[in-house]
């Protein structure tokens, strides 16, 4: 395992994503989350894995209370993260939530709290205010926020009055948005880019095609997983093949290498099964040339989407049907 340090805070490259624990919307069975959840936070713990992230909108805190269980009798190993429901997050409610996320996971402290979502009609002074107290009550230990904007996370951090360590965005081959913005911000100010799907949900693993197309809710509903965008991103799956095959790895280990070749961020990739984690955390040792990185990024920026007309005709002939869709259409 790799490290990496940013404000006095030392992380695993690689951590766990525990949107799955507890939730049904991925497929994995009824005993998933009290099974192998536990079994595979543990396994990440044993491989050299810190950062566990949560959120109690995951399975409406069922993951919080799996996270805890599991790292209850290994708490020094452990960074724990979890993020507040951006409902109406005034200084009163970040406090109530931050303090009942704790009592769920049954922890001495939360390791990272982060805003889960920037909510613009609530000022980020009040939700800040929230956070200022639970870090001087000892509650939470370090502010994140996640999906915010590179001016929004200074913003959060002026309100704050101190750091806020992190800022947990979607980031990965297929999607590069914050590249301009929050990963230069992270690495100027010694701060931390947090990337969730850095396997696109599994898109990258080159598992799914347009012959194969998922059916589990966290993807289906999903515009990347359209059969035309599948099609679309095809080169950038090929080109993660070609890689693998050179360093006898895999399309999603060496998708995972592409992220972590960028300073200042770790991935929080999810798992099914206890090999799987394992498999992400060799990603963590797989070093990229120069010349792979390049034709990924290249690959990478040829990919994209289709246009929202043509993605809303291919959601509705998912669930109507192609001849609907045709009959409406004429």
């Amino acid at each position: 395992m790799r490290y990496v340090e940013v404000a006095g805070v030392r992380l695993s490259v690689v951590g766990v994503g525990c949107w799955q624990f507890g939730s049904r919307d991925w497929g994995y069975g009824e005993e998933y989350g009290d099974t192998t959840a536990g079994l595979i936070v543990n396994r990440a713990l044993d491989l050299g894995v810190t950062l566990i992230d949560t959120a109690e909108v995951y399975a409406r805190g069922a993951s919080e209370a799996i996270v805890g269980r599991a790292v209850r009798t290994r708490r020094g190993d452990a960074f724990v993260a979890t993020k507040l429901l951006p409902v109406w997050p005034t200084a009163e409610r970040t406090y109530e939530h931050g303090r009942l996320s704790r009592l769920r996971m049954g922890l001495d402290a939360i390791d990272l709290y982060q805003v889960h979502a920037r909510n613009p009609l609530v000022p980020l002074a009040s939700t800040m205010a929230g956070m200022r107290r639970l870090l001087d009550d000892g509650i939470i230990r370090q502010v994140g926020v996640s999906n915010f904007s590179a001016s929004a996370w200074r913003a959060a951090e002026d309100a704050l009055g101190s750091p806020v360590l992190s800022n947990q965005v979607q980031y990965n081959l297929l999607f590069r948005k914050h590249e301009a913005g929050n990963l230069l911000h992270a690495r100027s100010e010694d701060r931390l880019v947090i990337a969730y799907s850095p396997l696109a949900k599994g898109l990258l693993g080159g598992r799914y095609d347009a012959g194969n197309v998922p059916t589990s809710p966290a993807r289906r509903n999903e515009v990347r997983f359209l059969p035309e965008n599948l099609d679309r991103a095809a080169p950038v799956i090929d080109a993660l093949r070609r890689t693998a095959a050179a360093h006898d790895a895999t399309p999603a280990q060496v998708a995972l290498a592409w992220v972590l070749r960028r300073p200042n961020v770790v991935v929080i990739p999810g798992a099914s099964s206890v090999e799987q984690l394992e498999r992400n955390v060799e990603a963590a040792d797989l070093e990229l040339s120069a010349d792979e990185d390049a034709e990924l990024t290249a690959a990478s920026d040829a990919y994209e989407l289709v246009g929202p007309a043509a993605a809303a005709r291919g959601f509705a002939a998912q669930r109507l049907g192609p001849r609907s869709v045709g009959r409406k259409a004429a």
